[in-house]
């Protein structure tokens, strides 16, 4: 029990920009409706932290593509998400020196992209989770599946 006690402002929480905080990460259908998601501390980057959030998605889910925003713009994130069957799709960053590895016409898919954005705003709608007041990750993370439960609900 005194092992809860010790990390000073909670756990999962990192280092950001603007203090201190957690990461929401969500996979999402096509329709915006959460199919899994994971909460992590704020410091790690966010290509690190796709495969422990894959992994948490629901079993009898496959997922085959994968939309992201030009964070995942790596070559060996592409080869090791190919391995596992899933194609991933995201734009080049502008400051890429080697060749490109998709064409424009898989970009198209890109464009729903508002549809994750519109994800997270629904999340935000719930203030609870807005402003991390829970010092046990417990309590933060069953908040965070009862959110994306009721958006789920809302959706069916």
């Amino acid at each position: 029990m005194a092992a809860l006690h010790q990390k000073k402002r909670g756990f999962e929480i990192g280092k950001t920009k603007r203090g201190k905080g957690s990461k929401w990460m969500v996979v999402v259908d096509g329709e915006g409706i959460p199919l899994g998601g994971t909460i992590t501390s704020a410091s790690p980057a966010e290509v690190k932290l796709l495969h422990p959030l894959l992994d948490v998605t629901y079993k009898n889910t496959k997922i085959h593509r994968l939309v992201y925003d030009k964070a995942a713009d790596s070559d060996p994130l592409r080869d090791s998400l190919l391995s596992r069957g899933i194609d991933l799709i995201c734009p080049h960053r502008r400051n890429r020196k080697k060749v490109s590895r998709q064409d424009g016409r898989k970009l198209r898919r890109y464009a729903r992209r508002w549809k994750v954005e519109r994800t997270f705003a629904w999340l935000g709608n719930y203030r609870r989770l807005v402003i991390r007041w829970e010092r046990y990750l417990s309590t933060y993370r069953a908040f965070f599946y009862i959110a994306c439960m009721l958006i789920t609900l809302k959706k069916l």
